[in-house]
């Protein structure tokens, strides 16, 4: 490289290899409802490691508990992250690879196979080097949920001394292999050898081309390069290829792959040495296909790279963490952690090329091997690491020009495996989690801001068998936390409310007047509505619930009327409407296979309703009190304590009004429904919750504030 920064050309130059025109046919579903997916190796593309999950408070989290009766059993030596996927056609699943190169979906909520695959025989010998055996399956996976797909990257030996790194993509929702699928990369780009070539890291996706990433192996033998393979995910023989001028600089970090939504960026380790620079020691940002520019934007080294190289103390042992800091100049940065025990920012709109950092701190006194995360509190910009084999330690970034770094604090542990955070709304309540890997084998809990101890490690029960050095790390989904070791999957629980139906209500809107509710008590009498439907007789029931709700249905059971349309569910309630329901009846709307967040489901529950306009006393029975109730509200505003008295519901209480009651005078619900009770309380629990001692009044009190609530 010449003095003013700029590479030598060769180092640009990519490859693209077409081997045929079969094309991969994707399924192509969406997620009905807003669900919880983690795809990836810590989560997002930035490879922030960051779940949201509002079960994890400090309170719950410090009760975490192993749910013993999860099975979770595989088979083979587990180094990369579990996947979650929702909406599959079992439910929800958890994704576990292993080095037996064997693929497993496990029910998330029992840890029982939903499916499982097996894609070729793992390599246990013949290798010039490596210290993983047997080897098949090491890098994280990903999914991409527009097709369901699952892809990975398997090291198989078909043959005694044949070894093949195959790029598979399956259905995660049966294990099958897609059309195409898989690449043999060694067939599918120039000059890649097998043998010496590794994937440790985490695979990515940016549009429609997954990339993988390769390095070497332990050891270092051979002439390997760093490298990403980049294949269309909609047409496998369409294979694209970046490589490393250098030998050696391996892409091996288990992060592997990150992306900012634009471009990848990766990571490189130490290469053959030389006096020019090829590719070792970089933060590289490739565009997609991959292709590299070879400017110095693009690329960013340390000024000792060539000391970095010869030392071994290379950049690549941690991949690249995409970090946004509000308020700095730059405020776009990549962070990287060295085996040099240096924190690096840099500018991600201006890499840099061969220069010093935006800024650098010493760190840690050991290698730094692992996988970062990054965290953002009212206290500022957080980056927590695996500073060794028994030290979690936490930096802030500060919101200056430029931005520098301050440690935050430093926890000792026995084992520490690469950090996860969880947060209950992406600010508040951090916890910063990581498991004792050949230490104690246990999860451990931290507040993000102190580092205090949240979770010490749990009891007898909760110990992780077959963890991994930096390479182990958790994902959360809906309450859990999932962790992967050898031959099992563990599952941990935060405690989590029963899922219970708490209130149910119809709802209507009156004009310009707002919104106003009429409660249906879960048991006792049932609740009367005593509006019209309008011309298609249309009622909206609104029901709540303990936790927020994802899914489920709703029928009409008993009575005259239908469901219109699909239930509509928003936080902790759901929204059924209904159609063609008579007067003068008692209708049962039942509620089946409500599911909440943490994929608990609601026993089938029935609610009632009598149905009888102008019984604006809701005694059951349309008469003089009722016209004369109306009558004495006409011209008055429609509010929480008189809307009854609005029958229409057209938010003005006149003569329209008490016409209808008259014309219904005379009219009541039969006396067996007059008196029938809900079963909610059967169903939930089994047991009669009885009256709720707000509501004891209610099935006489339809007239005044006892009855309503107002949602204008």
């Amino acid at each position: 490289m010449s003095n003013d920064g700029e590479v030598n050309h060769r180092f640009s130059i990519f490859s693209f290899f077409v081997a045929g025109l079969c094309v991969a046919v994707l399924s192509a579903v969406l997620p009905a409802n807003a669900s919880v997916n983690v795809t990836q190796h810590h989560n997002h593309d930035s490879r922030d490691g960051l779940y949201i999950d509002s079960a994890f408070t400090p309170t719950n989290s410090a009760n975490l508990a192993r749910d013993t009766n999860f099975n979770g059993a595989i088979t083979g030596n587990v180094y990369a992250q579990p996947l979650y996927i929702e909406d599959g056609p079992a439910g929800p699943m958890v994704i576990a690879v292993t080095e037996s190169n064997n693929v497993y979906a496990l029910d998330a909520v029992t840890g029982n196979i939903i499916w499982q695959r097996n894609v070729g025989t793992p390599i246990t010998s013949g290798l010039p080097c490596g210290n993983i055996t047997p080897l098949g399956i090491t890098g994280s996976p990903i999914v991409d949920l527009p097709s369901r797909s699952l892809f990975l990257d398997a090291e198989t030996t078909p043959t005694a001394g044949t070894f093949k790194h195959m790029i598979y993509s399956l259905n995660v929702d049966t294990g099958a292999i897609n059309p195409g699928w898989p690449v043999d990369v060694s067939a599918a780009v120039s000059g890649f050898d097998s043998s010496v070539q590794s994937e440790r890291g985490a695979l990515g996706i940016l549009g429609s081309i997954v990339y993988v990433p390769y390095g070497g192996r332990f050891g270092d033998c051979g002439s390997y390069h760093g490298r990403v393979v980049g294949v269309q995910m909609n047409n496998p023989a369409s294979v694209m290829n970046w490589a490393t001028t250098i030998t050696k600089a391996g892409a091996w970090s288990i992060g592997g792959v990150a992306n900012d939504g634009t471009n990848l960026f990766v990571t490189t380790g130490n290469g053959s040495v030389t006096g020019t620079w090829g590719g070792s020691e970089a933060v590289i940002r490739l565009q997609p296909g991959p292709i590299f520019s070879g400017n110095p934007t693009d690329y960013w080294v340390p000024t000792n790279w060539q000391s970095l190289d010869s030392g071994d103390t290379d950049l690549g042992g941690s991949g690249p963490v995409i970090v946004d800091v509000p308020g700095a100049t730059p405020p776009h940065l990549v962070v990287a952690l060295g085996k040099d025990g240096n924190a690096y920012l840099i500018n991600r709109d201006n890499l840099g090329g061969i220069s010093a950092p935006v800024a650098s701190l010493h760190v840690s006194g050991s290698s730094i091997i692992q996988a970062a995360a990054t965290y953002r509190t009212n206290q500022g910009t957080y980056v927590v690491f695996r500073a060794n084999g028994s030290t979690l330690s936490a930096f802030r970034i500060t919101a200056t020009n430029p931005p520098t770094i301050t440690t935050a604090w430093t926890k000792s542990q026995s084992g520490v495996g690469s950090p996860f955070v969880t947060s209950t709304d992406g600010t508040n309540n951090m916890i910063v989690w990581s498991v004792g890997t050949g230490g104690d084998q246990r999860l451990h809990g931290y507040d993000g801001d102190t580092g205090a101890v949240v979770y010490s490690g749990g009891g007898p029960n909760d110990v992780i068998g077959g963890t991994h050095s930096y390479s182990t790390t958790g994902i959360v989904a809906r309450g859990r936390i999932y962790l992967a070791g050898d031959n099992r999957v563990y599952l941990f629980r935060v405690p989590i409310p029963a899922l219970q139906l708490t209130l149910a209500v119809s709802r209507k809107t009156h004009g310009s007047a707002g919104t106003f509710d009429i409660p249906l008590p879960l048991s006792g009498n049932p609740g009367v509505e005593c509006r019209t439907g309008g011309a298609t007789d249309d009622y909206t029931l609104v029901f709540t619930f303990t936790n927020n709700v994802t899914s489920g249905n709703a029928s009409v059971t008993s009575g005259i009327g239908s469901v219109s349309g699909t239930p509509i569910f928003s936080g902790n309630t759901m929204t059924v409407n209904l159609t063609g329901v008579a007067n003068a009846q008692t209708l049962t709307v039942t509620l089946s296979g409500v599911t909440d967040e943490f994929s608990q489901v609601l026993p089938d529950t029935p609610v009632s309703v009598n149905m009888l306009i102008g019984d604006t006393s809701g005694n059951d029975v349309v008469n003089a009190t009722d016209v004369a109730q109306t009558k004495a509200q006409v011209g008055q505003p429609v509010t929480t304590s008189n809307f009854r008295t609005d029958v229409n519901a057209s938010g003005i209480i006149n003569a329209t009004d008490v016409a209808i009651v008259k014309a219904h005078s005379g009219q009541s619900i039969s006396a067996p429904h007059a008196r029938a009770r809900s079963s909610v309380a059967i169903a939930q629990l089994g047991t009669s919750l009885g009256p709720r001692p707000e509501l004891k009044l209610r099935p006489r009190l339809c007239w005044g504030s006892l009855e309503a609530s107002n949602h204008t």
